[in-house]
């Protein structure tokens, strides 16, 4: 059975500035840049949560050239995005053989792209519609092809994730692909009220308390 490992939280927003100012507020610890992601027209800014796992704030950069195709994690159609704060949206897992894995999970991860920012190289599943697998819940999968990892050049923040939870109105084949991947136990994964949308929800410990993210 593949081991990954959760590798970071995606949170989203209509405008990176101001997602990351809201952020800041809310956690009691400062965003550090990310960078911009020109094949899929998107930037970022990131904040460790401690050795080997991080969370992205992403949105799509006003300045980019269109990419010509379905932006990445639903950011073209995802309704959530009008809102004035960031939205907890999706997860990826990490890899060791991303392509061994996409061919062997319960569900289509869709297309291995290969992509790149500054030095950092690493090849991602993205499916060709752009939609998030099991609504959001179930994680793109990623393989870092450098020695090193985002949150080892982080600064130390004060936030750690202690609980990652999600609701789903027929939750049943998304624990059966969570465990096709050995993911079953690092998503709590409950029944959610029929006809309403799937939630993920993280509970981060940050120098403000407890801090509920969805």
């Amino acid at each position: 059975m593949p081991d990954l490992v959760p590798d970071h939280l995606v949170l989203a927003a209509r405008d990176l500035d101001a997602g990351a100012a809201w952020l800041e507020k809310h956690l009691g610890a400062g965003m550090s840049p990310g960078g911009k992601h020109l094949r899929m027209g998107t930037h970022n800014r990131l904040l460790g949560l401690g050795e080997g796992f991080y969370l992205e704030l992403i949105a799509i950069d006003p300045q980019a050239t269109p990419p010509g195709r379905p932006r990445w994690f639903d950011l073209d159609r995802d309704s959530r995005l009008d809102s004035d704060r960031p939205r907890l949206i999706h997860w990826a897992a990490r890899s060791e053989d991303i392509v061994a894995d996409a061919a062997s999970c319960l569900f289509d991860p869709g297309d291995i792209l290969p992509m790149e920012r500054g030095d950092y190289r690493w090849r991602i599943s993205v499916p060709g519609d752009g939609h998030l697998p099991g609504d959001g819940l179930l994680p793109t999968l990623i393989q870092w092809d450098v020695p090193f990892h985002p949150s080892q050049r982080l600064p130390e923040s004060g936030c750690r994730l202690m609980k990652l939870e999600a609701f789903h109105p027929d939750p049943a084949p998304l624990r059966a692909a969570l465990s096709s991947l050995g993911l079953a136990s690092r998503l709590d994964l409950h029944p959610g009220v029929a006809d309403e949308p799937a939630q993920l929800v993280a509970y981060l410990k940050t120098p403000r308390g407890l801090v509920e993210l969805d």
